[in-house]
């Protein structure tokens, strides 16, 4: 009952730091502010293009097929399609900052595993799910 294995409510609850299911308002203004700096350089890159009659094939094809961020649904804006997760749909928000300094750390020998939840961001863009999720 005393001494080092007592029942406290950090250890009763398990995780110290469980990550919420919804993203907070500031959450949600900090996600749609990077939605809008990444759709300001997307327009500045073709507008500058376009002033010395130039085109790049990645920016028209991000003008045809991305959505800007008036444009998504809010359920996009904030939540991503995981075919693994129980409804296919995943938050924004990872715990992946929270681990990364965790992953400095040495095991046996060798470096932690890396436990970031969502897809790398240069490959895979959040913006477009498959159609019907």
């Amino acid at each position: 009952m005393f001494g080092a294995f007592r029942p406290t409510l950090t250890r009763l609850s398990g995780l110290l730091w469980k990550r919420p299911w919804r993203l907070s308002p500031a959450q949600k203004r900090r996600q749609r502010k990077r939605l809008k700096l990444v759709d300001n350089v997307v327009t500045t890159v073709h507008d500058s293009l376009a002033k010395q009659s130039m085109k790049l094939k990645s920016v028209e094809r991000w003008n045809a097929e991305m959505p800007r961020e008036e444009e998504m649904l809010p359920k996009d804006k904030y939540s991503m399609f995981d075919r693994k997760a129980k409804r296919y749909r995943k938050g924004v928000h990872s715990m992946y900052p929270m681990m990364l300094w965790k992953n400095i750390l040495l095991v046996n020998g060798g470096l932690t595993r890396h436990f970031a939840e969502l897809p790398k961001w240069t490959r895979v863009s959040q913006r477009l799910n498959p159609p019907g999720f």
